[in-house]
Order: C-alpha cells, then structure tokens, then sequence
C-alpha cells in the first residue's frame, strides 16, 4: 500500500519530536471492566464494593416502584466498579452518564457534547485553551460544586496512586498531564485551574478539534472528593453514594441489577422523567434477549447472532452504524507473534467478508484498518484476502504448512458471540495454513485484567470511539499505554499520533492515516475484522427520547413512557 507521507517528512517528525517530547515510558496501570479490557494492579483507590457470589444465570427481578415509570435494560457484564476513575467500559459508561455528570454531556440524538455541568465555554484564539463557567449545582448531598472540584477531581484521575486504566486518555489531551501521571513531574504541571468559584480553564497540548466532545468521557469525570474522604473505599456503597447526575443509587445487588432513581438535587431534575431506571447484570444474551421478548425489560442492547434476521424484521428493531471496531489483539513480545510474518500470515488468511455473511449477520463492515471512515477520514481501505501469500509468509517464518506452529490460544470475554467468531477464525487458520487454535474465554473483570497486562497470546477487543475522530482509535497504541496490552510500540508511530495533536485539517489526518498504515500494514499489531453496527431492541412507539446515533450512546436522563 502507498505511503501517505514521505519517508523525508517522517525522519524530520521524529526528530522534531523527540526534542521536543520523547518516548512515553510504559506505567504500571491496568485497566478495568466494560466491554473489552482487563484489571488493575493494587490500586489503593480502589471502592470496595459489595461481595460477588459465585455465578448467577439469570439476574434477579428487581421490586419496582408501584404506578412509576421504570425503565430496565440488559447493561452486559457485572460492573466493576461505579468509581468513574476505576472504569473503562461500555456496561460502566452506561450507569456512569446516569449517576454523574461531567462539564459536558452527550445529546441523544447527535452524541456530541451539549452543556452539563459548564453552561458554557469559549475558546482561545489558537484552540488551546478553554475556559468554562459552571452552572449553580450541588451535589446529592446539597453540597457545593465549584471550578476546584473539577480540579481536583481531575488530579485524582491523573495521580499514579489512582491506578485509573484509564488516565493515559487526558493525557492525550491536557498540558502535563501525560508528565504528571508519569511521575515525572507535580500536580502542578497539569494545565487546569479555578479561576473562581464558578470559572474553571484548561490548556491543551494542541488545537484539538475533538476535545470538547471528549469531556463528557468519564475520564473528565467530576467526583464527590469530600464523601470519598469520609467513606473511603465505601464510597460507592448505595448507603453512602453521592452523585452529580440526574439519578442516584439506591440499590446494587451484585451480579444481578444496580437500581437507580432521581437525583433530587440536580440541577435539571424537571428534565428527567423517570421514576427508576435498573440496569441488569447479564452478559448471557441469549437470557437477555428472552427476557425483552417476555417484557421484563424495555431495552436489549445487542441481539444474539442466531436472532438478528427474525429481529430485523421487528419493528422494534434498530440497526445503524456505530463509530466502533471489532479486532483481534497480538502480544508482540511472545513468540510467534514477535513476528511480523506470522501476524501478517494470520490476517491474510481470514476471509471477512464471510465472517459477516455468515457469522456475525448484522450489517457489519468487514475492516482492514481500526479507524471507521468518518468525515474527512477515508479509513485504511478494503479488507485484503490472500491465503497464498499467507502461506508463503508462515512458511518464511518458519512453519511451512503449519508444521512446528507453538500451541496458541486465542482469548476472549464470555460470549456466544465472541465464542462463534473465535471458533470461525480457528476454522480459517487451520484451513488455510494448517495451524491449530485452542479457545480460551474469562469473564469479563479477569478477561480485562488479562488483556491490559498483556497475558495472552491473541485475544479478541472491540473498541468504541470515545469520540467521533480518528485519533480515539489510534492514541491507545502509543508505546506503553495503559490499554496496549499487545505491548505494541514504533516510536515514528508515537511521534504521528502525537505530532497530530498539533494539527488541524487535512494535514493532521493526513499524518494519522500514516500512523495507521504503518501500525497496520508495516506492523500487523492488530487484526481488525469488522466496524461495527448497533443492534439495539426496544420500542420507541413507547419510549421517547431513545434515538440511533453512531457512538451509540442513550442517556437515560432522556427517555421518557409517551
């Protein structure tokens, strides 16, 4: 494939850029549960949160409120966590948009940043700093939040002591931030202050035109600090909660449902017109999808493979695409795949287009790159399929016909789902070159705790852009951040991604298309297999305020019984 740069340009950008940057160091953080990831080291932190029990099947109904308007959805795994600087997932974000609220938040309809906490805020001249007046709001508890919560709630996220799996990600975005979470320098790097009570401005490392949307991520989240002090670990108890968002918690029984109601105190409550909302535990989605056929619940969001064309013929039913990539992961630093011939081999021979068809059915796009098109992106291209050159590659590394290949494991999170696509490239590579694959799956905490500490040899990720920009795909592969737990690292990739941070236009995605092509093509550090598309079930003749948007995302602050 051409090069989208010169080899000139890239040679004066990592020179430009080692000057001015240098490498990033890889950190001792883990991540946490929510759609595909891994755990943490000690984190001290950490809530504890009430004991598991050993497994349930099916989640226990949850009493509702008698002549109310519940809501009840199937939110996937059991959270890890409800500490917003402890989570990284899809099932967590959910109840995060729920119980608290960041400077910004989503519109349902467009998924882009509306005001939230700030009301407003204005932009510099140059795009590098922000400035934000906050609303009069307060927490569940009736006490105040002013410019130096956000502050400090943003430094809790940033401190090393945190251990948040996900502090890499205001890295990408905040002056010193990066240096900050490093140890590397003090607090007092970090470009953020209160400039009064309700003025609250950050600096960015560049003009970049995707911050604002990515503030309502909970990595930007705002956290009681003065009921963390009192509670400690406990925090996040329903008998201790304290939010900021438009529900509260009221109850949490492990393994089956986290029931929250109207936050009294928030400052938009005449807007939320739900008297609960329960998000059940359940990652079988088989059980779930019976489960919203039955009427237990009002929101199935996925459909089992083997269900989608009787769904889709619902009217209930709800397709669209979704700014989000489905790939398998390489551990670089384990042999085999230490070898570029051998992660090539494996990704030529998988023909995606019959994965689609026949797997995974639900109007998927199979993917050569990670990044989606998007506007001004045209992504990596179409999928290449070539089982003679893979062959010709495994056999130059080594294994003709597959003959001495190491035993190799492909690792994935509980699911059918993931179960069928595991099985389907098992299939293709013993197919096409002769190898044997056996099939490992974790649920979903252990899976997370596997994948980010790099403790596999491939393993199945989806990834969810935590904003609508190619940058969201590509800045989690940095050399040693908290989710390349492939423990990829090219240090003219590094200085791509991060030289676009100061770029705007065509030219900055110009030079991240070069990062991708070099990450993929040059590399094979991943095998992307599909962009997704949402599969969403509830019926909107009922509920309003649920609308289909590409990042997927339905607060539940905006759905309401019609």
């Amino acid at each position: 494939m051409k090069k989208f740069l010169s080899i000139a340009l890239v040679i004066l950008l990592v020179g430009a850029l080692f000057i001015s940057c240098g490498k990033k160091e890889e950190t001792a953080k883990v991540e946490t549960p929510a759609a595909p990831a891994a755990t943490k080291p000690a984190e001290p932190a950490k809530p504890a949160e009430p004991a598991k029990p050993a497994e349930v099947v099916v989640p226990a109904p949850a009493p509702v409120a008698k002549d109310g308007n519940v809501f009840k959805l199937i939110n996937g795994a059991e959270p890890e966590s409800l500490d917003p600087h402890q989570i990284q997932g899809v099932p967590e974000h959910r109840i995060y948009e729920a119980i608290f609220e960041g400077l910004v938040a989503y519109d349902p309809k467009t998924a882009t940043a509306i005001p939230g906490l700030a009301s407003s805020w204005k932009a510099s001249d140059d795009g590098t700093q922000y400035t934000f007046t906050l609303r009069d709001a307060v927490w569940s508890d009736g006490v105040k939040i002013t410019a130096q919560t956000v502050v400090d709630s943003w430094l809790r996220e940033l401190n090393p002591e945190t251990a948040s799996p996900y502090a890499w990600f205001p890295g990408m975005f905040l002056k010193g931030a990066a240096e900050y979470n490093e140890g590397n320098a003090g607090p007092e790097a970090v470009g953020i202050r209160a400039l009064d009570e309700k003025t609250f401005q950050m600096d960015l490392l560049g003009p970049l035109p995707y911050a604002i949307d990515a503030l309502a991520h909970y990595s930007f989240a705002v956290v009681p600090l003065h009921s963390i002090a009192k509670f400690g670990t406990e925090w996040t108890l329903p008998k201790n909660f304290v939010g900021n968002g438009p529900y509260v918690v009221k109850e949490w029984v492990p393994q089956s449902y986290i029931k929250v109601v109207p936050n009294e105190k928030y400052w938009d409550r005449e807007a939320v017109k739900l008297d609960e909302v329960i998000f059940y535990a359940l990652d079988d989605n088989n059980t779930g999808y019976n489960m919203y056929l039955n009427g237990e619940v009002d929101w199935m969001t996925t459909v089992p493979l083997d269900q989608i064309e009787a769904a889709s013929l619902r009217r209930d039913y709800h397709r669209a695409p979704q700014v989000a990539s489905y790939y398998y992961v390489f551990q670089v630093e384990k042999a085999p795949f230490d070898d570029v011939r051998v992660r090539k081999a494996l990704s030529l021979s998988v023909d995606r287009q019959a994965l689609v068809d026949n797997v995974t059915r639900g109007g998927q796009i199979p993917a050569w790159g990670i990044a989606p098109e998007m506007a001004g992106y045209p992504s990596l291209g179409e999928p290449i399929y070539d089982v003679a050159t893979a062959r010709k590659l495994l056999a130059e590394a080594g294994y003709s016909n597959g003959d001495g290949f190491p035993k190799t494991t492909i690792l994935y999170n509980t699911s059918e789902s993931h179960k069928a696509i595991a099985e389907f490239l098992q299939q293709e590579w013993k197919k096409a070159l002769g190898i044997t694959i056996e099939l490992e799956n974790q649920e979903w905490a252990t899976y997370l705790s596997s994948r980010n500490q790099g403790n596999f040899q491939v393993a199945r990720a989806g990834w969810v852009g935590d904003y609508q920009d190619p940058n969201t795909f590509l800045d989690m592969f940095i050399t040693g951040t908290a989710m390349n737990g492939g423990k990829y690292s090219n240090e003219v990739y590094d200085v791509l991604v991060q030289e676009a941070a100061t770029l705007s236009g065509a030219e900055r995605m110009e030079v991240l298309l070069t990062a991708e092509d070099i990450m993929i093509n040059e590399d094979q550090a991943l095998m992307p297999l599909y962009y997704y598309t949402t599969n969403n079930m509830i019926d909107t003749n009922k509920w309003g305020g649920w609308y289909p948007n590409a990042m997927d995302y339905h607060p539940t602050k905006d759905i309401y019984l019609k």
